[in-house]
């Protein structure tokens, strides 16, 4: 039923089995407020996906009504045109109504709740990943990882020697190439540290009697080499120092050094895979989904902007629950954190990783001003926007559980602010987890290289580690083949990926706004060419922060 239009008449649509109906008033009745659509059954079941409406109306005007969703019961669908409104632009009761109404049933249906549940393929060889295969047992691979691999946030510059990690110069001096002493090195910013902390007390899986998992907590020191490579200089595998726990060094033995990188990979794959990704993209993204439904009506303009970024992110993550993260779930099966821990988890880079964000955050950041300043003409607008202080509220008091130390404010009060919030939200769902997903297959499916448990302890004893002690470390081949089964879908693009400045669903149809998305675009093609441009030269091409490989939202 179309409603509060000019015309008289009455027509009647037979679409995909079901009766659309039209009913037209032969009085004036002013503007359209809204389209009311009800589906009806009427030979056979047959869901539909709605994209738009399109009126034409008898002055001439067209008017879009955007949907973009699935029709699937006999409940009344009501629409707003295209048109983005704040909620002080609504001055009719019938669309104050509407707008509020569609809040309600949102609310009702995107509620918060504290996730309190427990929580094979052949190996192909391809570019990265035969390169990996072929020099992952060198230092130089090691390092390089921790800036340009699956998991390059860790890494820091070590600005003082921590009293746990009790590293002397005597141990390290082959390593340092400048004729420096260690201090002196740490003073010039030669020196980085990356510890696995975190993961000090937590319990083993034990799901499997039959075969005993491992964990460590290590403690990495790294250098910056003459060659600007950052290589390991010293690996401690627990936090607490002592006998049994030595410090290892590029100067001992293969197989002991060799297997101290091990540990500190493995390590590094737990992180990554429970902080670094499900944590810090999955996660976060999925608490500003839920805030967006449950706050912000379609015809505002903050969804509008962020609703394809969100686009399939609580579907992926309601299956990560289902299959992944629950009690004897996939992770259960292949590594050795127990899946419940993972509820307990909850720097520098190399310039070329360095350019991609910084040019990618700057192109979004630059599309969410043009998009504000459209809207929010001044501050005080954005201080009197009751819905998106609802959004903010929304996103720290349940997403973030009110913590001040999670950086998120309860409320913006400038457009500065609202840019940067916006920038964080669609650089999370998008570029942050495309840099930090997609390279799962080629950086961690050579088992030896993140490998997802090791079935020894660590070793206690310098001189006593063999190759044999090396691969009975590893995991076994079951949980291999569950790994780089779960390694190799992880970084597999949807069949209908959307990607970074692609909008094909029209929410907005305001002029200015569509040339605020073709400006958007032209920035992503300009870094796209220099990307590839610079990827030519390189013997490990970085791709993974090339807009056109970035998915808008968390969808895998």
């Amino acid at each position: 039923m179309l409603s509060r239009i000019i015309r008289a008449g009455r027509l009647r649509l037979l679409l995909s089995g079901f009766l659309w109906q039209l009913s037209f008033y032969s009085e004036h009745l002013g503007e359209i407020q809204l389209i009311k659509i009800e589906k009806r059954k009427y030979w056979y079941q047959d869901d539909w996906y709605l994209k738009h409406i399109t009126v034409k109306t008898p002055l001439g005007d067209y008017l879009e009504f955007p949907c973009y969703r699935w029709i699937t019961d006999e409940k009344e669908v009501v629409l707003r045109d295209g048109r983005a409104k704040l909620p002080r632009d609504d001055k009719t009761q019938i669309l104050k109504q509407h707008r509020r109404k569609e809040l309600e049933n949102r609310q009702k249906m995107y509620r918060n709740r504290e996730f309190r549940n427990t929580v094979i393929l052949m190996l192909q060889t391809c570019f990265p990943l035969e390169y990996v295969m072929q020099h992952w047992k060198e230092d130089f691979m090691f390092g390089y990882q921790f800036l340009n691999g699956c998991n390059p946030v860790l890494i820091r510059r070590c600005t003082e020697i921590p009293k746990k990690l009790p590293v002397t110069m005597d141990m390290v001096e082959c390593s340092l190439e400048r004729n420096l002493t260690l201090e002196e090195e740490v003073k010039q910013g030669n020196i980085f540290i990356v510890d696995y902390e975190l993961l000090d007390g937590v319990d083993a899986n034990k799901t499997d009697p039959c075969t005993i998992q491992y964990l460590a907590a290590p403690i990495c020191l790294l250098y910056k080499n003459l060659e600007n490579k950052i290589v390991p200089i010293a690996i401690q595998l627990g936090q607490k120092p002592g006998p049994e726990n030595p410090i290892f060094l590029p100067s001992d033995a293969t197989y002991d050094w060799l297997l101290a990188k091990i540990w500190v990979r493995s390590s590094d794959f737990h992180i990554h895979q429970t902080v670094t990704h499900l944590l810090r993209t999955h996660l976060v993204s999925e608490v500003f989904s839920i805030a967006m439904f449950r706050q912000l009506p379609a015809v505002h303009p903050l969804f509008k902007l962020l609703v394809p970024h969100m686009r399939f992110t609580i579907a992926i993550n309601t299956k990560a629950r289902e299959q992944l993260i629950c009690e004897c779930g996939l992770f259960d099966k292949v590594s050795s954190p127990l899946g419940k821990t993972l509820l307990f988890f909850m720097g520098p880079y190399d310039f070329f990783l360095l350019f991609c964000v910084f040019f990618i955050y700057s192109a979004v950041r630059s599309f969410a001003e043009d998009v504000i300043q459209i809207y929010y003409e001044s501050d005080e607008v954005v201080c009197e926007d009751v819905e998106l202080q609802a959004f903010v509220k929304d996103i720290y008091m349940y997403g973030m559980r009110g913590v001040k130390a999670s950086g998120f404010p309860k409320v913006i009060k400038t457009r500065e602010k609202l840019a940067e919030y916006l920038t964080v939200i669609i650089f999370t769902a998008s570029a942050q987890h495309a840099a930090v997903n997609f390279g799962q297959y080629d950086w961690c499916s050579w088992i030896p290289n993140a490998p997802p448990t090791m079935r020894c302890p660590p070793p206690t004893e310098k001189g006593t580690v063999t190759i044999e002690q090396i691969v009975e470390s590893l995991p076994d081949r079951g949980r291999s083949c569950w790994h780089l089964g779960a390694v190799w879908a992880l970084s597999q693009f949807q069949d209908n990926e959307l990607f970074l400045g692609v909008y094909p669903d029209e929410h907005f149809v305001e002029k200015p706004v569509k040339e605020a998305m073709a400006k958007f675009r032209k920035n992503l093609d300009e870094i796209v060419s220099t990307i590839t441009e610079r990827n030519k030269n390189k013997k490990l091409p970085y791709y993974y922060l090339s807009p056109n490989r970035i998915p808008n939202s968390v969808a895998v």
